[in-house]
């Protein structure tokens, strides 16, 4: 992996709000590029697996990535916490890069194949190991922790503008030229984002004595021990965290709940109701508005007052609402619907992750960042398949409403943890 020292003016960075400082902007730019990217990555990859290879095959390619990522992602937070988040993006964005490059030349020069596809597919899984923990870490390393709400809510924008502009640019870059030339422009995209992100000024961060739980130096903690004790240290820090331990527990729940009912179980529930995929768009487009104005009301206030109780309500408002999605007959109710839970989980989930950056020591926040990743892309998805099986026995309602209690233990957790429900970010 690519190494690069910190740049030399690295040790003061200005405070300024997080939308009006270039260095964030910078990243922010780059961040953006990558996310659209791989937006058009997944449209190019699964196109080609398509095309190439049965349904079966097709469907093992697109699940390739998810065995190395899971299996690996809290040794990539070992690697952020050492190494540093912003060398280790720089690095996985460059392997990506030139990963998915070298596979449209591939596709290019001697046609269709689906093992080219499986190693690309593996080589992400694998990249993104690492890349998830450190991208997660380095907000808290390149603007002050007053401002980490407000770029938890310019992360979402810019989640929200990858999930719109990705599929359009996929799509475009098939009909012009194949497989091949979609995956060239995913390349190029995540391209972009290398020289911003090089460009990108960090901050040595003190150690962080949060709720008086032990907490180390970055660079005392990256410079002892095996990677197997620090992996297990950072285990043990969460632990014994009064703030972490129960928002890593309220993480879980709420992501168990939320991805089988939103994911597989939304189209379940569209061919009970008889909508077609137009129908099925507007739904997710109404969950898209309603996360995008979660998003954007943090990145313009910045800061919303008692974190810890706005996540709290905010999971449990979003339990209801996706229990009521599953019993709502019309599709305007649907959409309706569908709005509420994406502003409700875009307010909770950026209340958890500026709540996990401002309380955890930053020598551990790569570790941290690894075990939410971990609960959210390895633990989570294992509902799919078992939300799927019991819609097609007992029907979406009763599944949906299951759910919706298990997402509402999530904020339950919060609200009885008293360390957590008290927990504020720093103004």
């Amino acid at each position: 992996m690519t190494t690069l020292s910190a740049p030399p003016a690295a040790q003061h960075l200005p405070d300024l709000p997080a939308h009006r400082d270039p260095n964030v902007l910078r990243w922010l730019g780059a961040y953006t590029s990558s996310m659209v990217g791989d937006s058009v990555y997944y449209v190019a990859l699964s196109w080609a697996a398509v095309q190439d290879g049965t349904p079966v095959q097709a469907g093992v390619v697109m699940s390739v990535s998810a065995l190395p990522r899971a299996l690996l992602m809290l040794g990539g937070g070992v690697v952020a916490d050492r190494l540093g988040p912003r060398r280790v993006v720089i690095g996985s964005d460059t392997v990506r890069c030139g990963a998915v490059l070298a596979v449209a030349a591939l596709l290019f020069l001697t046609g269709p194949g689906l093992w080219p596809l499986a190693l690309l597919a593996l080589v992400f899984g694998t990249v993104d190991a690492v890349f998830m923990p450190a991208v997660g870490a380095l907000p808290a390393r390149i603007t002050g922790r007053d401002q980490l709400a407000r770029v938890q809510g310019m992360r979402g924008l810019a989640i929200r503008f990858a999930s719109v502009a990705g599929a359009p640019l996929g799509g475009l870059g098939v009909a012009l030229g194949g497989a091949p030339a979609a995956f060239a422009v995913a390349g190029l995209l995540i391209a972009v984002s290398i020289p911003l992100l090089i460009l990108v000024r960090v901050r040595g961060l003190p150690a962080d004595s949060t709720d008086g739980d032990r907490s180390r130096s970055v660079d005392a903690d990256a410079s002892r021990g095996t990677g197997w004790s620090d992996l297990v240290d950072g285990l043990r820090y969460i632990r014994r965290h009064r703030v972490l331990a129960p928002l890593m527990a309220a993480i879980a729940l709420g992501d168990l709940g939320f991805v089988g009912p939103l994911n597989v179980g939304l189209t379940l529930l569209a061919d009970r109701r008889g909508w077609g995929a137009s129908d099925v768009g507007w739904v997710l487009a109404g969950f898209g508005v309603g996360a995008g104005a979660a998003s954007l009301l943090l990145a313009v206030r910045g800061r919303l007052p008692r974190a810890g109780l706005v996540a709290g309500c905010t999971i449990i408002g979003g339990s209801v609402a996706i229990g009521t999605l599953g019993c709502v007959p019309a599709l305007a109710g649907a959409v309706g619907t569908a709005l509420l839970i994406g502003l409700f989980a875009g307010l909770s989930g950026a209340m958890c992750g500026a709540l996990l950056q401002t309380h955890a020591d930053p020598a551990y926040l790569g570790r941290v960042t690894a075990v939410a990743g971990l609960v959210s892309l390895g633990l989570a998805p294992l509902s799919m398949p078992f939300a799927a099986a019991a819609i097609g026995a007992w029907g979406p309602g009763p599944v949906f409403v299951v759910s919706a209690l298990v997402c509402g233990l999530g904020g339950v957790v919060t609200l009885v943890a008293p360390h957590l429900r008290r927990a504020e970010l720093p103004r």
